[in-house]
C-alpha cells in the first residue's frame, strides 16, 4: 500500500476543500510546489495533484502543476480539469507520471480507451467519486444514476490501469469512514484501486492496510496535524 500525500491546488495555491465545496477552502501555503517537495522530503513516493480550480471550472493551475513535475523526483499523478484528450496529452507530455480522469472517462468512456492506448494503461487513472453510492460528476456537483462497482467494471474494459475511489460523504471531514463501499469495488475489478476520503488517524491507515487496496491519499490529516506523514509511511511495507 503506497501512502500519497495530496497536494490539491486552486488560484496557484494549496488549498484544503471540505467535501469539495467551493467557499469552504483553507489556504495552507502559497507556494504549491514547496508543499510538494516538502512530502518528498519527508519520504513520500507518489505525489497527488489535484487542479482544483480546473476541477471547478475555474482558471486552470497547468504552470503551477508544471512547476511541481519538474521540481519532486518522484511520481506525480494529478487530476482535475481535463476535460478533452488535448488536455490529457498536454499532462501526460508534460512529464505527469499518471493522470486522472473524472467527468471526461465517465461521459466518453472511448477516451479511456484511447489514450491507454496511446500512452500505456498504467499512466492512465479513473475517478469514481461516490456520494449516497452513486458517482458523481463536475467537480462532485452532479449525480450518475451508476454505482463505482459498475463504473469500475467498464473503466476496466476500456483500459484503465488503475481507480481512484474518492468516499465524498467523508472527504475532507476527519471523521473516518465506512469501509463497505471500497470492499465491494475490490471484490469487482481486478486493476489497482486507491482510496481517499476521511482518512485521519494511524487506525484508518492500518484498516486500509489489511485491504487490497492499492495506495490511499491523505490530505486534511496531514495538513491539519492529526497524522504524521512518517508514522504513516511504516504501513507502506505491510
Amino acid at each position: 500500500m503506497i501512502i500519497m500525500p495530496a497536494v490539491d491546488i486552486k488560484n496557484g495555491k494549496c488549498v484544503q476543500l471540505v467535501q469539495g465545496k467551493p467557499g469552504t477552502e483553507q489556504i495552507v501555503l502559497d507556494n504549491p510546489s514547496e508543499v510538494a517537495m516538502e512530502w518528498e522530503e519527508k519520504g513520500a513516493s507518489v505525489l497527488h495533484v489535484i487542479d482544483l480550480g480546473g476541477a471547478l471550472e475555474e482558471e486552470g493551475n497547468i504552470p503551477v502543476v508544471r512547476e511541481i513535475v519538474k521540481k519532486v523526483s518522484v511520481p506525480v499523478q494529478m487530476g482535475g480539469g481535463i476535460r478533452n484528450v488535448e488536455d490529457a496529452t498536454l499532462l501526460l507530455n508534460m512529464g505527469v507520471d499518471r493522470i486522472i480522469l473524472g467527468t471526461l472517462a465517465i461521459e466518453s468512456p472511448e477516451t479511456v480507451e484511447l489514450l491507454s492506448d496511446q500512452y500505456g494503461s498504467e499512466r492512465i487513472m479513473v475517478a469514481l467519486d461516490s456520494k449516497d453510492s452513486q458517482v458523481v460528476v463536475r467537480g462532485w456537483t452532479e449525480k450518475t444514476n451508476q454505482t463505482a462497482p459498475q463504473l469500475g467494471e467498464i473503466m476496466e474494459e476500456k483500459g484503465a490501469g488503475g481507480l481512484l475511489f474518492t468516499n465524498v460523504d467523508h472527504e475532507g471531514l476527519l471523521g473516518g469512514f465506512k469501509i463497505q463501499p471500497l470492499l465491494k469495488l475490490l471484490e469487482t475489478v481486478n486493476i489497482p484501486v486507491v482510496y481517499s476520503g476521511g482518512v485521519s488517524t494511524l487506525e484508518d491507515i492500518k484498516t486500509l492496510s489489511q485491504t487490497d487496496v492499492y495506495g490511499v491519499v491523505i490530505g486534511s490529516a496531514l495538513y491539519k496535524g492529526t497524522l504524521n506523514l512518517e508514522d504513516a509511511l511504516s504501513y507502506e511495507e505491510k
